[in-house]
Formats: structure tokens, sequence, C-alpha cells
């Protein structure tokens, strides 16, 4: 029966690293069809606007619930269960625009702003993560008072998930403005942010053999190009709209590449791991 368990947990953990590497593909699929249409707009999140935005939207929510499962232990769980809940706030708090980014979107402002269009489906979406956000504390809570799970080994995921709901609800009930203008360039800043460091932390894990010197070498690799992607979203971004190259959405890309790159020598390097979480100790 282990052996067969063994195995089960092997393939539950091959299918979602497979799948967090095919969300990347269908994002990128869902934009190239959709610039068929709007041409090459400022950025991947400009898309969000147009009919890419479906699968955007459910990509992400995707990758939220693949990482929480794949979140592992120690650091490690801390890290991915962050990056798992900005995640949903990059899919349903979309970008600010410049007037005429894309076609047939109003924007009442000279430089970027939130089209005040889409702050009711804003609202739908925040509330819903508030609200799913909160049960999932009080669920934690409650497994781990019945003994179901330690919560001495979630504590950090725990605190990191209050404070972040806390923000958000908090910002969004008093300073919504500044919300709307802000919340998703955070949420993508901070979510490919933590995975530069889960990145490092396979390279160089605090248990269990190292990684073989091919997989450190890629894991350090993908690591200092998110660092060096993230450095270029914030200074470009600005001033995206000035240029007519779409220099930000090429940003956007080579992170998501990096994203997908990294769940393939995941994939790969414990393809047959007995104990195949994310970092395995």
């Amino acid at each position: 029966m282990a052996s067969a368990a063994s195995t089960s947990l092997e393939r539950t953990y091959r299918y979602l690293r497979i799948g967090l590497a095919g969300t990347v593909i269908a994002i990128f699929v869902a934009i190239a069809q959709a610039a068929t249409t709007y041409g090459w707009l400022t950025s991947i999140s400009d898309y969000f606007y147009t009919p890419a935005r479906d699968v955007f939207v459910g990509a992400l929510i995707a990758v939220s619930l693949a990482l929480f499962a794949l979140s592992g232990r120690g650091a490690e769980r801390a890290l991915l269960d962050a990056a798992a809940l900005f995640a949903p706030l990059i899919a349903l708090v979309p970008t600010t625009l410049a007037p005429g980014a894309v076609p047939g979107v109003d924007v009442l402002c000279t430089g970027r702003c939130f089209p005040p269009a889409y702050e009711a489906d804003v609202a739908n979406g925040v509330v819903v993560y508030l609200v799913l956000g909160m049960l999932l504390l009080l669920v934690a809570l409650l497994l781990g008072a019945l003994g179901q799970v330690s919560l001495a080994a979630v504590w950090p995921s725990l605190l990191i998930a209050a404070v972040v709901i806390a923000v958000t609800g908090l910002t969004w009930a008093f300073a919504r403005d500044a919300f709307l203008q802000n919340a998703h360039f955070i949420a993508t800043t901070a979510f490919f942010a933590l995975f530069a460091a889960v990145a490092v932390r396979n390279a160089f894990p605090r248990q269990g053999p190292p990684p073989a010197p091919v997989f450190r070498l890629l894991y350090i690799a993908i690591a200092v190009g998110l660092v060096l992607v993230l450095v270029a979203y914030v200074v470009l971004l600005p001033q995206a709209s000035g240029s007519g190259i779409p220099i930000v959405l090429i940003v956007e890309a080579i992170a998501l590449a990096l994203f997908f790159v990294f769940w393939v020598v995941q994939g790969i390097e414990k393809w047959s791991d007995p104990d195949p979480s994310i970092i395995a100790g």
C-alpha cells in the first residue's frame, strides 16, 4: 500500500508542475490570439481588457491553487503560499491604462489610471477574495486545534495570509483609489520577487541533498533573471506608454517564460522523487 500511495503522490505532483507550466502557455496563446485584433499592447496585463481576459484570470487562479498544493515545508512553504495569495490579486485587479492604450476602453486621465467602468468587476472579485481568504484562515486554525495540522509548522504562512488579507481589506475599504491604482503592480512585483526567492532556495536547500550542479545553475539563472526583470518592470512601467516598442510586454513575457522554465526544471529534477514536495527534506 505504501508503494501505491507514494506512486499516486508522485503523479499528483508531476501533474501539478505540468499544469503550472501549462498556464503560461495558455496565457501566451490567449494573448497571441487577441493580438490579431488588438495588436501588441503595452503589457501582458493590458490584455485583461480584451477577450483574453477569461484565460488570463482563469490561469492565474489555477496557479494559485497549484502553488498551495505544492508549497512543501519550511521557508519554501511560506514563500509559495505567499505567492499563491498574490496570484489572484494580479488576476482580479487589472492594471492601470494610459488613454487610448486599449481600443474601446475609456480612461479619464492624462497618465496611467484605472478605467472606472471596471470598478464593479474588481469589487466583486475583491469581496470574494477576502471572504475566501478569511475562511481559509479559519479552516487552518480549526485543523490546527483538532491536531490535523501543525500550527508550529504553518504559522508563517498563516501570518502572511492574515497580513495580506488585512491590508487588502483595509486599503479597499478606506483607500480605494490608491488600491485600484497600485494593487496590480504591487501584487505582480511581489509574486515574481517571491518566485526569485523560491528559485534561490531550490538552488541552496537547507534540508536534503543539494541539487545536481546543472539544476543548481538553472535555478540561479532563473532567480537572477527574475530579479533583472523586476528591476526593468519597476523602472519601465511608468514610461511604458511613451514608447512605440512594447518594452513592458516583452519584460513581462520574459518573467512568465522564467516561471515556465522553473516548473519544467522542477518537473525534470523531481520526476522520480519519492518525496516530491517543492523541497524534499
